[in-house]
């Protein structure tokens, strides 16, 4: 019963955010995007944070200090649930938009607000698709925008971590920001460990320390996957390795 009532209320709650897209489009042919931003942050975050406890998921957040202030960066996390979305939206106070799967674009409404949020959408089927999406990613980091990652490019529905992708830190090194290690313990227990129906759970989220990419050396950068790899495993209680 939980399920069917989570699944009505997101439909029911994201027809709800459309007045407030109107809102969007008059700040920004304002021309107070400043304002514009805080508002759209202001706005997913509420949303997003509504969807988790309606789920019933309870999330402890952990480091909230070492989030970098100003500075766009790049949160790389592991990838354990559907639910890691809206709860990173909803416990992280900051801006940010997501390298998202291209099929997401086809949820109505949810792709505008992706948009808004400065999410860039990835073609996982073409080299030049992900390529493109990596071109655009650090383009958007250069203007000022956080962007998440989930570096596994799946979800792994356990503890346990999937490999890294060493192309996802081309976002962070190319554009000199700083990243950002995000672990996420416990969110599969609220929808992929009960065969897809939504229950109750306690999450974990350890925001560590930014590790700043600027000025390293080659064997640095080399060694930067696993280096990531690693922080966001040592919060996990299994092990796996790189």
């Amino acid at each position: 019963m939980r399920t069917i009532i989570w699944y009505i209320s997101f439909a029911l709650t994201l027809l709800g955010t459309i007045p407030k897209l109107f809102k969007v489009k008059r700040l920004k042919k304002q021309g107070k995007l400043v304002e514009c931003e805080a508002y759209i942050h202001q706005v997913t975050s509420k949303w997003a944070l509504g969807a988790v406890k309606r789920a019933g998921a309870r999330v402890e957040v952990y480091g909230a200090e070492n989030l970098p202030g100003e500075k766009a960066a790049v949160f790389i996390s592991n990838h354990q649930g559907n639910f890691d979305i809206p709860i990173l939206i909803s416990s992280i106070n900051k801006p940010k938009g997501f390298i998202a799967k291209v099929e997401t674009q086809k949820i109505p409404i949810v792709r505008t607000w992706m948009h808004h949020i400065h999410c860039v959408f990835m073609d996982r089927s073409t080299l030049r698709g992900s390529a493109g999406a990596i071109i655009e990613g650090i383009n958007t980091l250069k203007n000022g925008y956080s962007l998440v990652i989930f570096p596994e490019g799946t979800r792994s529905k356990g503890d346990a971590i999937g490999e890294f992708k060493a192309a996802s830190f081309k976002l962070a090194t190319k554009a000199k920001a700083p990243i950002v290690p995000i672990t996420i313990d416990g969110s599969y227990k609220i929808m992929e460990g009960n065969n897809n129906h939504i229950k109750p759970a306690k999450v974990k989220l350890y925001i560590h320390e930014p590790i700043e990419t600027k000025n390293l050396s080659k064997e640095q950068l080399e060694e930067l996957p696993q280096q990531v790899y690693h922080i966001i495993q040592s919060k996990l209680p299994a092990s796996s390795d790189l």
